[in-house]
């Protein structure tokens, strides 16, 4: 069961196509053995897909209220939250400017994928070292000032928009998936796992967070795409807390729900791709016709396939996997890709 009175929302700009389907992948299920639906927020939009426009539409919604012109993010320099960023800051007037990561800075990748489509949106892109990415927030303030001293009025989004106020976007994605469920099971949802990506935290403490206000009995995993478990432990309860400290009126917090973490499929590294990695989106592409991407819904997908296969009850009897989104990760890896075909 869970609560059916309203949260107390902030104010959001709609951005997103929502809600998203909630779709049943059949022959997958038959051949895990386990009722599996894909919650397809890939779906939020063509340009503007994916997980990070949810948290979007209140964030941009914030800057908008706080006066500014300019939104400047972070991320690898095939972030699907830049591109977002980028295209939801032109969709609402905002100019935007993308800290991007790459070994070499002084020979940045190829313009094509989600970096295209950021360039396309009018972004200004600063190429920093993974060394100078640690220092980010500084990094932050030195383009903030730079932009300041230029007249405009900068809004700084944190690697993800994985912020207390970005949270609510997945809060208001598990009253979306709660009432699906309902639909589905006809009154009292059934036990369920909800397994997503988890890249920079936000999603996975958004979707702990609707869980607990909506008092529904879903189990919450995270499958870690970068980093170990132990880092995301902290920042997903560190969201969390600011989430209370910070947004929520309505009355005293429970106890947070423990975060779990599925870890040990990082294989590579953050958005380095292994070929069975590749092969199990192909197969899935053949299997259902959906698309996974290779940093994290496909890193994502083969740690579920994995856990499963060790054991097959490993997350009861249904499964709900978020698809995050993040088609144009492909394209620049396109001969791994078709190595494996």
């Amino acid at each position: 069961m869970h609560d059916t009175a309203p949260l107390n929302y902030p104010e959001r700009i709609e951005l997103a196509r929502i809600p998203t389907p909630l779709q049943k992948m059949s022959r997958l299920g038959r051949k895990l053995g386990v009722e599996v639906f894909f919650k397809r927020d890939d779906l939020t939009g063509s340009a503007l897909s994916g997980n990070k426009i949810r948290k979007l539409e209140f964030i941009l919604a914030d800057a908008r209220a706080n006066g500014a012109d300019t939104v400047l993010t972070c991320g690898g320099a095939q972030s699907n939250h830049c591109r977002a960023t980028a295209l939801a800051a032109a969709r609402v007037g905002l100019g935007s400017l993308l800290l991007l990561r790459t070994p070499d800075p002084d020979h940045p990748p190829a313009p094509d994928g989600n970096i295209l489509l950021g360039r396309m949106a009018g972004a200004e892109i600063v190429w920093v070292t993974p060394e100078e990415y640690q220092q980010r927030d500084v990094l932050f303030q030195r383009e903030a000032d730079r932009l300041r001293a230029a007249g405009k009025k900068p809004y700084i989004i944190p690697e993800g928009g994985s912020t207390a106020l970005g949270a609510w976007g997945y809060v208001r994605a598990m009253a979306e998936l709660a009432a699906d469920l309902t639909a589905i099971d006809g009154g009292p949802v059934k036990p369920t796992t909800v397994i997503s990506a988890t890249g920079s935290g936000g999603t996975t403490a958004g979707l702990l967070l609707g869980a607990q206000l909506l008092n529904l009995d879903v189990r919450v995993a995270g499958v870690n795409v970068c980093n170990d478990r132990d880092y995301f432990v902290q920042v997903i309860n560190g969201i969390c807390t600011d989430f209370f400290k910070t947004q929520f009126k309505g009355g005293a917090a429970k106890p947070a729900r423990p975060v779990e973490i599925i870890d040990g499929y990082v294989g590579r590294g953050y958005a380095l791709s292994r070929p069975e990695e590749l092969r199990a989106i192909c197969e899935l592409a053949r299997l259902e016709g959906v698309v996974l991407d290779p940093v994290y819904t496909g890193k994502a997908f083969f740690g579920m396939l994995a856990e499963l296969e060790k054991n097959r009850h490993a997350f009861g009897s249904r499964i709900v996997f978020y698809h995050t989104g993040g088609l144009f990760g492909l394209f620049p890896i396109f001969e791994q890709v078709a190595a494996v075909l």
